[in-house]
């Protein structure tokens, strides 16, 4: 039943408290997947991918360290693995062929060999034999993101640690490093804090998002370090980004819970969407629908249409805080079996209505007593004067 559960889920969800969400919209169904135990604060699951199956696996990074993985297919974790190095939780998570790479707060990127293509006899380990790579990407990294056309090519950034692209089959330094923007009317430096990173579609752009509400896009094939276009939205830290479907704008989350689509070809601003009551910790466009999904620390998992009429699809609470999610890319999200038939029985209708005249009659026949009996309870005609200190009775 679990299994059955798991497979048809259109969005994952990670929670403060270890526990992996899966979450029916067509059904409006929303189920806890738990490794083992009570969850844990300890286990809060800061980021979650695919793994090498596709959609059939996923992976999650945890604040303890260790990467676990869940099958779809089964309703059921698979194992689990220590990756151990650097200080911090997961700030990105990501596979590459037969490789798994983690990068954490401290700066350390490190890239973990699969030696075993079989599935592993032991349940609670997962095959990643060894260590492959180790790079210091700098300390206070808040986003890892890899290239989706090219897996083995990853971004970094962070508070202080500017935008890097490393390709990880090549030299241990970074292909591109991005430079900061000139000095501000005052002549003082601008302070750095990238918080989100996405690679656009056909071609070696970057855009990223700041903590001082700045979007920027980066050209590495361009002579030129600093960013191509800037432009700001709101007052407020941008904490999570995504492309939409056609790659032309992306849409940026805040900490006061406000979103915004922002086009990448003039820098202006397209349309806000409504209804978020708290700091947004997750974004993501579905790749063919105008669809968004969005959740954080307000604890609700909504979607949104992005394109005319724009509005409010679903929205689930979750009970969790609420801090990465997985939005499933199929097509046809009707594609779902029937729930099974439940055992043949009275309609819940009949049985109510049945067992209200059965109150009925059982009210009636404890109230029926005989005529000249007086009945219990019943109000006086008349009430007795109270008398009052002093007073002469007539």
């Amino acid at each position: 039943m679990a299994a059955a559960v798991a497979r048809w889920n259109h969005v994952w969800v990670g929670t403060e408290t270890g526990i992996l969400k899966g979450v029916n919209l067509q059904r409006k169904q929303a189920t806890n997947f738990t490794a083992a135990g009570q969850p844990r604060r300890e286990e809060a699951v800061s980021v979650l991918c695919w793994g090498a199956g596709g959609e059939s696996q996923i992976l999650l990074g945890c604040a303890d360290g260790t990467v676990k993985r869940f099958g779809t297919e089964e309703g059921a974790f698979q194992g689990h693995r220590r990756c151990p190095g650097g200080e911090g939780t997961f700030r990105g998570l990501a596979q590459a062929d037969d490789s798994l790479i983690t990068c954490v707060d401290s700066g350390i990127l490190r890239v973990w060999r699969d030696s075993d293509k079989e599935a592993s006899p032991d349940p609670v380990r997962l095959p990643w034999a060894g260590q492959l790579l180790e790079l210091s990407v700098g300390p206070g990294v808040c986003r890892m993101r890899q290239d989706p056309g090219r897996p083995h090519v990853v971004a970094t950034g962070g508070k202080e640690n500017a935008l890097k692209v490393w390709d990880l089959q090549g030299s241990p330094e970074p292909v591109f490093r991005a430079k900061n923007v000139r000095n501000d009317w005052l002549d003082l430096r601008v302070p750095i804090w990238d918080q989100d990173i996405q690679f656009l579609p056909g071609s070696q752009k970057l855009v990223t998002c700041t903590g001082y509400h700045q979007v920027r896009v980066y050209d590495p094939a361009s002579p030129q370090r600093r960013p191509v276009l800037e432009t700001t939205y709101g007052e407020y830290p941008l904490t999570a980004m995504t492309l939409t479907p056609e790659g032309n704008s992306v849409i940026v989350g805040n900490t006061h819970g406000q979103l915004a689509e922002i086009d990448l070809r003039q820098g202006r601003l397209l349309g806000c969407l409504k209804g978020l009551a708290g700091s947004v910790r997750g974004l993501q466009c579905h790749p063919s629908k105008p669809l968004l999904a969005s959740c954080g620390l307000d604890r609700v998992l909504r979607i949104h249409r992005i394109r005319n009429p724009r509005g409010l699809e679903h929205k689930v609470y979750l009970k969790s805080q609420l801090n990465c999610l997985l939005l499933s890319g199929r097509d046809n999200w009707e594609d779902a079996p029937p729930e099974p038939p439940e055992p043949a029985e009275l309609p819940a209708e009949d049985t109510e209505t049945d067992e209200l005249w059965a109150a009925l009659e059982a009210a009636a026949a404890k109230r029926k007593l005989p005529d000249s009996e007086p009945t219990l309870g019943a109000p006086q005609s008349r009430r007795r004067k109270k008398k009052r200190p002093g007073s002469v009775s007539p």
